[in-house]
């Protein structure tokens, strides 16, 4: 007897409470029905009773159920997945037998039942081990915006392990709030926790809290929440007004000229329109007052007068009213999108500035070498731009030797420096120097080396753009924010561009070879009488700036296409960079790239789809600052500007 006592104790005390589910069949089967039919209002129970289970094989069915894989066996009634002709077992997932379909009756949600599923599916998976599948409802949640997934979204937040994650839900939460609470102080609470924030999506989620329909009464309505009262002829065109007055049934319709000619022809009658012959009506005004006759008969319906419409028009107010009717709500919506508005407004100023800081380096990079050949030596080079061409490719044929890319890129700079060295020194020796003192023949000959050079490099590469790709640490971009962000490749050619303005003016004013160039550049005669050979000078200074130009063209190479033309992409800002900043100058070579890197941007700014708007108008503003200052930004004083 005491063991009878005992055993009955033991299986009360182990037996599950009432109304917990011991496996996910039992759960079916108590709504055999619904899962089997099942309906857009049934179907709620079903999956209020799943997610109340707690189970985690209902997560399996309600894909299977939406994908409607669920068939019920008709000898017992019990409910199994059908999955390439075989049947699974729902709670342990093991395969049970042989789809057979004369034996099997299959469920069929019909497009409601199955997005209602979808819904529940976001809740299981909110708090799923797997993060890629806690992302994926995170999304489903994100472009549903449905208020019955506020609730589960809220409480998988705190045990979110994830931040970025949680961040992401958290925002999410705010709003659904905001769109969907009950109270006036919850909703209005949500928006101003969204005020701060910069992304479209919350953008989107004001802009529908401040939706707004026309309206059109005698009087402003004292029932609805006005957005703002419209004024004919500033914020509405009086035809639009009137046609607005017709479709709210304020004001007969306009009768239209086919309308007129339709009345006409139907109330010919002896080859007369009433009192008038049908060949007299071959005006507008005949045709009107034919019409009018037959208005005045009751024959056709009045046309309304142009005092008329006025009068309608004058007579009636004309608004937006929002569809949220609580104006608590709508005000601090709109207080929350005008501050983020003005927010975005300078975040993207902002942006615009680190885009023009970021071409201004480019330039930079691309002129430094430039303004050492043209502005120091004063020989027009116009194959520049093929130094520039000749480093990234430098960089290319690296790339394919040498597998790591941050490797590569420190092996390419040095070596595209040398190569380009070779080169301007070279160029130097065989034609440049014969052309001292004649800058026109200098720049046709440097312009056909540029057409030989590009050919050169079509003949070994081809004409494809070639890739230079950058190491993974470049990948990406830094943002500050939804509105600010900056490449890692643009940030990285900016440091480069600091480093060699700070390594060129350390040649240039600290090292023999500057001083040396500085004098030669200033006074060749004194220079040869202190016993400086002005001949090597000049062939050392213009292999440094050929140089820099192939090292330019490895940083360039990383953020733009590597071809045989890209040179010429850059030979004109170059020049327009030296000219602008002041010839000779480094400091003017800087102030000159940031004058055409702001300016460039701030034009596209302006015309955003026309490029070549945007180029004409920069080079009409540079030709008018060369005018009003011939010699630069940075203008040289002394010898050096004399001559």
């Amino acid at each position: 007897m005491i063991r009878l006592l005992v055993l009955a104790l033991a299986l009360y005390l182990t037996a599950p409470p009432a109304g917990f589910a011991q496996s996910l069949q039992d759960v079916l089967q108590t709504h055999r029905d619904e899962v089997l039919k099942p309906g857009r209002r049934s179907v709620g129970i079903v999956l209020d009773d799943l997610v109340a289970s707690g189970l985690p094989q209902a997560l399996p069915f309600l894909e299977a159920w939406r994908d409607r894989e669920i068939v019920q066996r008709d000898s017992d009634g019990l409910f199994f997945r059908a999955r390439k002709q075989s049947l699974y077992d729902l709670d342990t997932g093991e395969v049970i037998g042989v789809f057979e379909k004369n034996n099997l009756t299959a469920s069929r949600p019909n497009g409601g039942v199955r997005r209602a599923i979808a819904n529940a599916l976001v809740q299981f998976q909110m708090s799923d081990p797997d993060i890629v599948k806690r992302r994926a409802a995170v999304d489903a949640v994100a472009r549903s915006m449905d208020a019955s997934q506020l609730e589960p979204l809220a409480a998988s937040i705190d045990a979110e392990a994830d931040a970025a994650l949680k961040a992401r839900k958290s925002r999410l939460v705010s709003m659904l709030r905001a769109l969907f609470e009950d109270t006036t102080n919850a909703r209005v609470e949500a928006i101003n926790t969204l005020a701060g924030d910069l992304s479209v999506d919350v953008r989107a989620v004001l802009n529908k809290v401040l939706a707004s329909e026309a309206g059109v009464a005698a009087k402003l309505p004292d029932n609805e929440n006005i957005a703002r009262v419209l004024e004919v002829g500033e914020d509405i065109t009086a035809e639009n007004a009137y046609a607005w007055l017709v479709e709210a049934e304020l004001a007969p319709p306009l009768v239209s000229n086919a309308q007129i000619r339709d009345a006409l022809l139907t109330n010919i009658n002896s080859g007369m329109v009433g009192t008038l012959p049908v060949a007299a009506l071959n005006t507008e005004a005949a045709r009107a007052l034919a019409y009018d006759q037959l208005a005045a008969e009751g024959l056709a319906p009045p046309r309304v007068k142009e005092a008329e419409r006025a009068n309608a028009i004058a007579e009636h107010v004309f608004y937006l009213a929002y569809t949220e009717p609580d104006p608590a709500i709508t005000d601090a919506a709109q207080k929350a999108l005008t501050a983020i508005e003005t927010k975005v407004a300078l975040s993207q100023t902002v942006d615009l500035g680190l885009d023009a800081l970021s071409l201004a380096s480019i330039y930079f990079l691309a002129a430094i070498g430039l303004a050492i050949t043209f502005g120091v030596m004063g020989v027009i080079n116009m194959a520049h731009g093929e130094f520039i061409m000749m480093g990234a490719y430098t960089g290319f044929v690296v790339q394919q030797f040498v597998p790591d890319y941050t490797v590569s890129i420190v092996v390419a700079l040095p070596l595209a420096f040398a190569i380009t060295f070779a080169a301007g020194v070279l160029m130097e020796r065989l034609v440049i120097r014969h052309l001292y003192q004649r800058p026109l023949e200098t720049l046709l000959a440097t312009f056909g080396i540029s057409i030989a050079l590009q050919q050169l490099a079509k003949n070994i590469f081809g004409t494809q753009a070639r890739p230079l790709t950058s190491p993974e640490w470049l990948d990406g971009a830094l943002a500050f924010n939804d509105v600010i962000a900056i490449s890692y490749i643009r940030i990285a050619i900016f440091a480069l561009a600091l480093m060699f303005l700070a390594l060129i003016l350390f040649v240039l004013k600290r090292t023999r070879l500057g001083l040396e160039v500085r004098a030669v550049t200033q006074n060749p005669g004194m220079a040869a009488s202190m016993g400086i050979n002005p001949d090597r000078i000049n062939m050392l200074t213009f292999g440094l700036g050929s140089g820099i130009a192939g090292i330019a063209g490895v940083a360039i190479g990383l953020y733009a296409k590597v071809t045989s033309e890209m040179g010429a992409d850059y030979i004109v800002q170059s020049f327009m960079t030296v000219v602008v900043g002041g010839v000779g100058n480094v400091w003017g070579t800087l102030a000159g790239a940031s004058m055409i890197g702001f300016l460039q941007k701030g034009i596209e700014w302006l015309y955003p789809s026309n490029t070549l708007a945007a180029q004409t108008y920069m080079i009409l503003f540079i030709i008018l600052f060369i005018q009003f200052r011939p010699k630069g930004i940075v203008a040289l004083k002394g010898r050096a500007a004399a001559d």
